[in-house]
């Protein structure tokens, strides 16, 4: 394609992007891509490449790319009424329609929704949230949040606390002292190769309870907890996982946040995570696959149990003092009602269960042999492969080898778009819920062939 503009001049000179190498950028050592279109699970450049995107954008372009019927919705709310807040009893039919299409959604017990804009501040809302709540039942020392390592939360100052990632709290003065972390649900990376499945489970278990007795339950207010890991690595819990931590936080009083920004609306081949596990959280967050990410949207949904006490919060107090201005801004509202219009229609939660397990099937067909293929796994439209220097010893590459980023970058050569997870060799795919098995095969297999070509057969 001829260019004659200074586009990828003012790209290095000007745009500051997300989770970036910046010197090498500015120097010219990362590509630049600058895209043009998608379609389906496709999306285009403006070089004219055409790439299957299998990670769906950032796990969050859910229904697929160049769907109308959301572009249209969005315009027509643009051209009616493109913004007003949300303060003081103030709604849009866009806001007051998705609030009602969410909780119709989500668990029975769940009482309302508070929408922001992305899932860092949706957490961030959830925290004060909890704060509030035990400050109104008199426990101003009741607050600190237990999270777990590898899970990944957002990256404000609270939310980058929550994360436990190293990279997203070093030279940020990360984590801030409220937030206390424990062991991550991975079972592949356990310490001790000899622990069964149950085992570990009841070692995490256990491990939390010892968390708690160190810190006192008394200070001690939510836990929080993505049902599936996802930047962290993909990982799904073992059996019985949540069934042996929800006991322990029922018995201390502990707060549980179910990060669903991935696992809410469908990933996970139920419309939420909390149904696919079992979980009875008391706030739940969402916010990639309430729009599939067409416009910003991102929501807080509020137990009965915890509303409640909101409301006599501001018997007490008055008005409650959160708000963003752009709180379930209308378009982004307009976009999540479209939006989970069509995943009804076109059967998509259904749709991503089972060409998801399809998917990780065919990958572990094509990879579960390979040498240096530590660990094949997934649930629903989410799968990751794990490579290792060598699995009989299950001994791990050195970070300095980049194997997971060459990889990633070796299959983009052909045409496909995987994630190299930022804490580990691991190459994930959370492609959207129309992948084709006919796709869904043809990741697999050049996936297999980029492997082949950075670590042999």
């Amino acid at each position: 394609m001829l260019k004659n503009d200074q586009l990828e001049q003012w790209d290095r000179e000007n745009f500051f992007h997300a989770s970036t190498h910046l010197a090498e950028f500015a120097r010219g050592n990362i590509p630049q891509r600058v895209l043009t279109g998608g379609d389906g699970c496709h999306i285009e450049d403006r070089d004219g490449n055409r790439l299957l995107d299998a990670f769906a954008g950032l796990y969050c372009v859910n229904v697929g790319y160049g769907r109308q019927d959301i572009a249209e919705a969005i315009a027509a709310q643009a051209k009616e009424l493109a913004y007003y807040h949300s303060y003081v009893g103030h709604g849009t039919e866009a806001s007051i329609t998705l609030a009602k299409m969410v909780l119709d959604r989500a668990p029975d017990h769940m009482s309302k929704v508070y929408f922001g804009l992305s899932g860092s501040d949706a957490n961030e809302t959830n925290i004060k949230l909890v704060w509030y709540y035990n400050n109104i039942l008199g426990r101003p020392e009741k607050k600190k949040i237990i999270s777990r390592w590898r899970g990944y939360h957002g990256s404000g100052l609270m939310t980058g606390s929550l994360t436990g990632l190293e990279l997203f709290h070093k030279k940020f003065d990360l984590p801030l002292s409220q937030v206390i972390h424990t062991e991550a649900p991975y079972y592949f990376r356990r310490d001790d190769v000899s622990m069964t499945e149950a085992q570990f489970v009841a070692h995490c278990a256990s491990e939390l309870e010892a968390l708690i007795e160190r810190e006192g339950a008394e200070t001690i207010a939510a836990f929080i907890g993505e049902p599936v890991l996802g930047t962290g690595g993909i990982v799904p819990p073992p059996h019985g996982y949540w069934d042996a931590i929800q006991p322990i936080l029922e018995k201390h009083d502990i707060l549980l946040i179910a990060d669903e920004v991935v696992t809410g609306f469908g990933r996970l081949g139920t419309m939420f995570g909390s149904e696919h596990y079992g979980l009875k959280p008391d706030l739940i967050t969402i916010a990639k696959g309430l729009t599939s990410a067409y416009a910003p949207l991102s929501g807080s949904i509020v137990s009965d149990k915890m509303w409640k006490v909101l409301e006599q919060g501001t018997d007490e107090n008055g008005p409650i003092g959160h708000g963003w201005t752009y709180s379930a801004h209308p378009i982004g509202a307009a976009a999540g009602v479209a939006n989970l219009k069509l995943i009804d229609e076109l059967n998509l939660v259904q749709a991503a269960g089972e060409n998801g397990a399809y998917l990780n099937k065919v990958m572990s067909e094509a990879l579960g042999e390979h040498a240096h293929v530590g660990e094949i796994r997934g649930e629903g439209m989410l799968c990751a492969v794990e490579f290792v220097k060598d699995r009989d010893n299950r001994t791990f590459f050195d970070a300095s080898e980049k194997v997971g980023p060459t990889i990633a970058a070796e299959l983009l050569k052909h045409d496909v778009i995987a994630r190299a997870m930022p804490q580990g060799d691991i190459l994930g795919f959370a492609p959207p819920f129309c992948l084709t098995k006919a796709q869904a095969d043809e990741v697999a297999g050049k996936t297999a062939k980029a492997v082949k070509a950075v670590l042999g057969d």
